[in-house]
This record gives C-alpha cells, structure tokens and sequence, in this order.
C-alpha cells in the first residue's frame, strides 16, 4: 500500500466525497476536488460497455463519471465540503453536475476502498496492468505492468491513458531518451522501458503521487532505470532538448501552461505525446503548439478525450 503522508483525521475518520458528472464538465470537476482533497488525490470511476459475449469492453461516453475524494472528518472538512459545493455550483453551468454525495470511512476502510474498483487490465496488444493485489497468469508476449496505483494517479482506466499506452505500441521507443511529464503512477514510465526505452525521466508535481511512482517503479524491477523529479516541470531549469519522445498526460490548462518548457524538451526529430485533451480544448491545445513549432502528425481519440503527436516543423 502506497504512504499518503502522516496525516491522519482525528479518531481514524475520512469523508469520502463524491460526484457524478457528464464529459463535459468531469475536467474541471476533477480539477476542483483535487484542490481540496487529502493529498490531491482524486479516484476518477468511468462506465464501461461490452458486447453480450464480455469483448469490447470500453470507456461508455453517454454515461455519467463518478469522481471520488478523501477529506479527514476534523475540524476544517465542514469548510472543505463548503468550498466544493460552491465550485460545483458554477460549474453546473457548464455540464450536468450531480450532487456532492456524503459518507463517513474508517481509516482501515479508506485505505481499502478504492481497490474493489481495480482488476487485471489488458490494453492494446500487449500490455497488461495488474493491481498488485490481483492474480494474473502471464502470457509469452504479455508486457506486464505491476501497479500499486494509490489514489487513482493512473491506473490504465482511464481514456487518456489507454490512447497513451495504446500509441506507444505504434511509436519507435526502443532505444530514445523519454520524458515523462505528469507521471502519476508512473505507468507510462514503465510502459516505454519495456518497450526498449535507452532512459526514462519522470517528472510528477505531487509529492503523494511521487512516492506512488516510486513505489511503482521498485515493484517492477526499474528503479535504477527512471530518474524521478518532484516538483512543478514549469519552473525547473530544464527544457533543453534532450529527448527523443516527452510524454505529457495532463490536463488541457496545464498543458497550454507548459507549452514552452515541454516544446524545448524534444530534440530535432523527436515526437511529442500530449494526451488529457478533451474535445472542447483540443482547437487550443493544437493552436498553442503550433506557435511554438509543432504540427500534429496524428490525432487519436477515445469517447470525448483526444491524444495528438507532435513533430517540429522544419
């Protein structure tokens, strides 16, 4: 079980606070519980559909998205809740946003809750997510990823990291240099150094997600092999361009935020993967990385949420 941190609420309890949400508005809800919620962690649950026989299963876009967070049950979760619902308030003039549902969790339940939600994931051709906690009989072509994913950081569920996952099948990874921004669980990470990646660096802002991504990183056996930052990719000294592939799986805003520094990462022929665009962002998500010099050389989409490669124009 991944650390998130000492804090504890008074006697063991925690709020689990949740909300339904259309497409639409499920980003900037996302967006508003991870402010307020223990260790900016928020569990994001999607519908499936499958055909009769179990294949095919996949994201249902005309289903409502269940975002989940955790708030100690002390003295200030009453002002926490508050905050929510009046942020819930605006944004239900966007989308169709539910009412902000209550319940009280023992510690033991909290730190237990979220797991019920998780099983063997195969995504793609080749690879296969498996929870730590789940039994799984490896194939001889099967890429594994082991995944303690903590508070939802990335799980493979969700459809910006399957397109992610997906394309990396389809991208030259064996042997490049890679950056990955917003590595959550770390499972991207993982992902391309079994694909053949020379070198992986993570970068993740969220200090409970970092030690997730650590924690994923020795479950697999590639600790040595991905040198992690925590801090905001933004105001690092970096964006030299010293990559061959930077993977940026983050929400449109801060995408458009770090547009310059992830840019100035690739090198000359390199590819940049951006995915958490959904529909109604993705004009300005293209629009401000052809101001700093790229063109989308694919565009790939799963329900309402897109993921593009990017090339230098030359």
């Amino acid at each position: 079980m991944t650390d998130h941190g000492s804090a504890r609420a008074p006697g063991g309890q925690w709020l689990e606070l949740s909300v339904e949400s259309d497409i639409e508005a499920v980003e900037a809800v996302t967006e508003l519980m991870s402010r307020h919620a223990h260790g900016s962690g928020v569990a994001v649950y999607e519908q499936y559909r499958q055909d009769p026989d179990g294949d095919n299963l996949q994201p249902d876009p005309t289903r409502p998205v269940t975002v989940v967070a955790y708030v100690p049950d002390g003295a200030e979760s009453a002002q926490q809740v508050r905050l929510i619902e009046e942020g819930l308030w605006h944004l239900r003039h966007i989308g169709n946003v539910g009412p902000l549902l209550q319940s009280v969790r023992p510690e033991e339940d909290w730190e237990n809750a979220w797991k019920e939600h998780f099983h063997v994931l195969r995504i793609g051709r080749r690879f296969v997510i498996r929870p730590t906690w789940r039994e799984f009989e490896r194939g001889p072509d099967d890429l594994v990823i082991d995944l303690d994913p903590g508070m939802a950081f990335g799980t493979g569920h969700h459809p910006t990291t399957e397109l992610c996952l997906r394309w990396l099948e389809d991208l030259p990874v064996s042997d490049k240099r890679v950056l990955d921004v917003g590595a959550g669980s770390g499972i991207l990470s993982i992902a391309a150094l079994l694909l053949g990646a020379s070198s992986v660096d993570a970068v993740e802002i969220d200090e409970v997600a970092g030690r997730a991504l650590r924690d994923n990183l020795r479950l697999n056996g590639v600790e040595d092999q991905v040198r992690v930052t925590v801090g905001d990719f933004g105001t690092q000294t970096g964006g030299q361009p010293a990559y061959d592939l930077v993977i940026a799986n983050i929400i449109s805003n801060v995408l458009l935020k770090l547009g310059a520094p992830l840019s100035a990462s690739v090198t000359p022929g390199g590819l940049l993967l951006l995915s958490g665009v959904i529909k109604q962002h993705l004009e300005r998500v293209r629009a401000s990385f052809a101001d700093h010099g790229f063109d989308v050389a694919d565009q790939r989409q799963i329900g309402d949420w897109y993921a593009l490669t990017m090339v230098q124009r030359d």
